[in-house]
């Protein structure tokens, strides 16, 4: 149920922390992977990965904010594989600082990125998708869909957003067996999240201290949840948001 040979996975953001572990392990039950992000050097050096460990894997250059790139890398997603199984909407950004010090211009930066794309690709992935007979959409979104943070504002905001859009996804597209869920990852331990670590006092104490796991995530926590919503395992799983975070949104 699990077996995902013969498919093919298309991953944003997957040549770092969460997306390149989710490609791998996509990878490893069996699908072709995808590996699309902004830098060519960091795209062929995931591809090169996965290619050592038996993966057949493609990169494609895309920056998901603007409209016009991330359609031609589900384009050329179908012209270099043939089709399109599984669509792991993983690209984030994230600006740290107090709500009233944002400009327009960085709230769009965090929009576009975080929500705006998830829907570009899930539109431009659906035809292909109901073409050959269904499909597997997961947006990753963030346990800050649930929480608010001072310093995070917009980046809840588009999180939450990307949690209801997964839902009104979920709910049009499953008479086509088009599953779309969400995954919402807690503190795990990424380059985004290294950053946060010096950009927001003592929040590594405080992780630890409300993790009933009594550790950060590692991007590896991400593999088994990304392969069970894109295999046969999920087919009546549509419109939820999983948290994978060690019991922090359990913990009062």
């Amino acid at each position: 149920m699990f077996d995902l040979g013969g498919k093919v996975a298309l991953v944003t953001g997957a040549n770092s922390g969460l997306g390149q572990a989710m490609s791998r392990a996509l990878g490893a039950a069996g699908a072709a992977v995808v590996i699309a992000g902004r830098s060519q050097d960091r795209n062929a050096a995931v591809v090169s990965e996965l290619e050592r460990l038996g993966v057949r894997a493609v990169a494609v250059q895309a920056d998901v904010r603007d409209e016009a790139s991330c359609r031609a890398m589900v384009d050329d997603t179908i012209a270099t594989l043939g089709r399109l199984d599984i669509l792991i909407n993983n690209a984030g950004t994230n600006i740290r600082k107090a709500p009233e010090t944002f400009s327009m211009d960085e709230w769009r930066e965090v929009l576009d990125t975080n929500l705006t794309s998830v829907f570009v690709a899930s539109l431009a992935a659906y035809p292909h998708m109901k073409r050959g007979g269904g499909g597997k959409i997961v947006n990753i979104g963030s346990m800050l869909s649930i929480f608010g943070a001072p310093f995070a504002a917009p980046y809840g905001a588009s999180k939450g957003g990307v949690v209801q859009l997964t839902k009104g996804l979920a709910t049009a597209w499953a008479r086509d067996n088009i599953q779309v869920n969400a995954v919402l990852p807690g503190w795990i331990d990424t380059p985004l999240t290294t950053q946060a670590r010096i950009d927001v006092d003592g929040l590594h104490d405080r992780v630890l201290a409300r993790t009933p796991a009594g550790r950060w995530g590692v991007p590896d926590d991400l593999a088994g949840v990304a392969v069970f919503l894109s295999s046969r395992a999920s087919d009546f799983i549509t419109g939820i948001a999983i948290p994978v975070d060690g019991g922090y949104s359990a913990q009062g």
